[in-house]
């Protein structure tokens, strides 16, 4: 009889060890929010006739996309280098999203082209990018976050605050 239960209590050992339990999350799960690029940041540049928010690395040609105005215009110039044949810029930030059409002109500097889009600061994907310090370009199935290093959110709110 002895046996007998050993046998039952090796085959309950078994397959509890099998069994799954549905416990906390991970905590390396990912939150859904991008990390920062080392060497890679928000650089605010103030020149008086226009102000530049430009995400790349400092003192380069390195710049992924570049937001500008003229302070207390509520109006923004998007730029960034592209393929060839993109016709829109496309931010997300936070879930939101928005398609801003372009010029396209030869770039100088890269291959391919160099987009330019007109807007305003009260878009929706821009308030988010004021709040979760991060936007990302989507083009085609391609997502690129450009995430803020920490310490750099109020540079992104002196730089709408100069161009509301």
């Amino acid at each position: 009889m002895a046996d007998r239960r050993w046998v039952v209590a090796f085959g309950l050992l078994t397959l509890a060890g099998c069994a799954t339990v549905d416990s906390a999350p991970d905590a390396s799960a990912s939150s859904g929010t991008p990390s920062p690029v080392a060497g890679y940041d928000w650089l605010l540049s103030e020149d008086g006739a226009e102000v530049r928010l430009a995400y790349g690395q400092a003192a380069s040609d390195d710049v992924e996309l570049a937001l500008s105005c003229v302070p207390a215009s509520g109006r923004l110039t998007l730029s960034r280098p592209a393929p060839d044949g993109i016709r829109d810029i496309h931010l997300e930030s936070g879930g939101e999203t928005e398609r801003f059409p372009a010029t396209s002109e030869p770039s100088g500097i890269h291959d391919g082209a160099f987009l330019t889009a007109a807007t305003t600061t009260d878009q929706p994907v821009f308030q988010r990018f004021r709040s979760v310090g991060w936007l990302a370009v989507l083009q085609a199935d391609d997502r690129t976050p450009l995430v803020a290093q920490p310490g750099t959110a109020p540079t992104i709110a002196r730089f709408f605050q100069l161009c509301a």
